[in-house]
């Protein structure tokens, strides 16, 4: 997690005023994406900030219900108002009732499914249903990728009109990571010709994934589903039927999502 100070954005331009709080809030909160429960000074060291200025956060999180606290240990951790907002925006995007038919996707391969939405430059993981082998690739709700890495978000790419903000080169993972616009510009034709993306062991050497597009009422695509696995079940034999699965739920997730709307 990197700091969140009051410096230039990219080409020179100052934030704009009254948003440092909130990015700094946004900062804290999403600290707890991958511990627990902290301390303002654990928080304050993990973002670059002050003591005080950590507490005061904290504090003022902790007022609205956003963040919990340990009476015991002085700890923080996500509190009830976080977890309810949370429940709310999966009910309301209706990803909670798109669940039986990633449960049938899964299920019907026997491989790791996910529904992941655009953050950024990240792909955030919604939904995630663990394969039935004992070999596989796991990444819970809550989980964060680059999105020129993955899948899905080459999937989310190809189909808004949003490209990313990041700088050349991308960060590379892997041999097979896409780093330059030019390379992912072509891929992302590819995919829109197609309808569906391949991540070819670009985030982890060994994991192979394909993913297509869910739309909504309006023909946007808000979401993308994904099968996610080792390559040695991912072969070129086997991903013809893999993608055909994906294709067909996500065009049944479109279908119902319409449907709720």
């Amino acid at each position: 997690m990197s700091a969140v100070p009051a410096t230039p954005e990219p080409g020179g331009r100052r934030p704009r005023p009254g948003t440092q709080t909130v990015d700094r809030s946004v900062a804290v909160l999403r600290t707890f994406e991958d511990a627990d429960r902290q301390t303002p000074t654990e928080i304050a060291h993990r973002l670059g900030l002050s003591v005080s200025t950590a507490h005061r956060i904290v504090q003022a999180l902790h007022a609205t219900g956003m963040l919990g606290r340990d009476a015991r240990t002085e700890r923080y951790f996500l509190g009830p108002t976080t977890a309810i907002l949370g429940r709310l925006a999966l009910e309301r995007m209706g990803t909670t009732l798109l669940q039986p038919e990633l449960t049938a996707l899964r299920d019907g391969t026997g491989e790791a499914v996910s529904l992941g939405v655009r953050v950024g430059d990240e792909v955030a993981v919604l939904l995630h249903l663990p394969s039935t082998h004992p070999l596989r690739y796991d990444q819970p709700p809550g989980d964060r990728n680059p999105i020129h890495t993955c899948a899905m978000g080459k999937t989310l790419l190809a189909f808004d009109d949003d490209q990313v903000a990041m700088e050349e080169p991308y960060r590379r993972f892997t041999p097979s990571t896409l780093t330059t616009r030019a390379e992912l510009a072509a891929e992302l034709a590819r995919i829109r010709e197609r309808g569906y993306s391949v991540n070819d062991e670009e985030r982890l050497a060994g994991v192979r994934a394909v993913a297509a597009p869910v739309r909504d009422g309006a023909g946007r695509t808000f979401a993308a589903v994904a099968l996610q696995g080792p390559s040695v079940r991912f072969g070129d034999d086997r991903m013809p039927q893999l993608t055909e699965a994906v294709l067909k739920a996500a065009t049944r997730l479109t279908d119902l999502h319409r449907h709720l709307a």
